[in-house]
């Protein structure tokens, strides 16, 4: 799908030299379609790598995206300029009376912190309650994808006696559901995280349906069982070297840190990552859009009923 974007937006250079589908919004205005309006809840320190990892993936499909970038106003990002956030980011107050086809939010460095510990939590819990009647479809990645599951689930998260860092195998749980339509038996996907989510409490709510697991990374992807909402653990959208930035960001910090698990060939940093999960990354990003978003979402919106209603 075409993303329709800002001209100036700092990742709009590096997708058009990868040839993903963008349009210009004064060319989108004049298309006799309704463009999906997708929002990016972003959470990342690294705001700009992050914005166009996800654009990447939302790229380069038939239908038109409308993308909102959001912020939150109650935390102040240390990594990210102030005018990069005013001239292309949106608080959620901002969008508070209006609707979405889809949602994605993205993983955040709190994991290690109760949830309630979380400066923009408040905010964060309201956003996910607005988005249970304002938003057709949800996209949760990692710390997002705990932080939803704790919020409308009552899931806990669970410290880890190491960082979960690496790529790893998973195996489909639910092969014919929509969203992994066209995975193989076995795909990997990237981990980056110090708290784990358990199976058990996924298998022992209704409401959830376990997707995809890792024999070494736990869980990997569940969805509820209205099909609105979508959770995943790991960090599909990485870039190849994302695992390496943070692993030498690490190193150089002095910080104990292992080597990223079946990501650099023969465990040698001074060699170039491998990239196993490319393939996954794009079918999953295009199948949430395709069968989730797309082909659910109504050409009107309304608000919705609560879950289960």
């Amino acid at each position: 799908m075409p993303v329709k974007i800002p001209a100036s937006l700092p990742a709009r250079g590096v997708l058009e030299a990868e040839n993903v589908f963008l349009i210009e919004e004064h060319r989108a205005v004049h298309q006799d379609i309704r463009p999906l309006r997708i929002a990016i809840l972003n959470l990342m320190p690294t705001k700009v790598a992050t914005e166009t990892q996800l654009l990447r993936l939302l790229g380069n499909s038939p239908i038109q995206l409308e993308v909102t970038l959001l912020h939150t106003a109650s935390h102040s990002a240390k990594n990210t300029s102030a005018e990069h956030l005013l001239e292309h980011y949106v608080s959620f107050a901002e969008v508070r009376d209006q609707s979405f086809d889809g949602l994605i939010v993205t993983g955040a460095p709190v994991e290690q912190m109760p949830f309630e510990s979380v400066d923009y939590w408040p905010e964060l819990t309201e956003l996910l309650d607005w988005a249970r009647t304002h938003v057709f479809s949800c996209l949760f990645i990692c710390w997002g994808a705990q932080a939803a599951l704790y919020r409308y689930y009552g899931v806990p998260k669970y410290p880890l006696a190491e960082k979960m860092f690496g790529v790893f195998p998973h195996r489909l749980k639910a092969p014919r559901e929509r969203i992994v339509q066209g995975f193989d038996d076995v795909f990997y996907a990237p981990h980056s995280r110090h708290t784990d989510i358990k199976r058990e409490d996924i298998l022992a709510d209704p409401r959830l349906v376990l997707l995809a697991e890792s024999d070494e990374a736990g869980v990997y992807m569940v969805q509820s069982a209205d099909h609105r909402m979508v959770f995943v653990t790991g960090h599909s959208e990485y870039d190849p070297c994302t695992l390496k930035a943070e692993y030498d960001r690490d190193v150089a910090k002095g910080l104990p840190i292992n080597i990223p698990q079946n990501y650099y060939p023969a465990d040698d940093p001074a060699s170039q990552p491998q990239v196993r999960w490319r393939s996954h990354a794009n079918l999953l990003f295009s199948n949430w859009l395709n069968y989730f978003v797309y082909q659910e979402t109504p050409y009107e919106f309304v608000p919705l009923p609560p879950e289960g209603a």
